[in-house]
């Protein structure tokens, strides 16, 4: 089994900050990738940002230059600091990963999500 579990949601005030970090534990034998995704009512869930092995990064061009994810290999962990909040950051908050597993003979990757985390940016 695998799980991962997100903290560091809440409420903010526009204009602050926020960090969110998601660790994932259980049988793994490796993490290809994590990321975080978002979804506000009504609306699909979108990526926000994601980090591969080796440090590649992405953004979604509505959070660039205010949102930074980065990732602790030795902990298998991911974090999202979050800058200069705005109410259309408002979502739950999703931490994905992409985590292969060796099964008996089998080895593949395997897609898994965190339960999710409100942000809620309000004044």
């Amino acid at each position: 089994q695998v799980q991962l579990v997100e903290s560091g949601g809440g409420l903010v005030q526009p204009g602050g900050s926020l960090r969110l970090s998601c660790a994932a534990s259980g049988s793994i034998f490796s993490i290809n990738a994590m990321g975080w995704y978002r979804q506000a009512p009504g609306k699909q869930r979108n990526l926000v940002a994601a980090i591969r092995n080796g440090g590649n990064t992405n953004y979604a061009d509505s959070v660039k230059g205010r949102f930074t994810i980065s990732r602790d290999n030795a902990k298998n962990t991911v974090y999202l600091q979050m800058n200069s909040l705005k109410p259309e950051d408002t979502a739950v908050y999703y931490c994905n990963a992409a985590i292969t597993r060796i099964l008996g003979a089998t080895t593949r990757e395997y897609a898994y999500w965190g339960q999710g985390t409100q942000v809620t940016v309000s004044s």
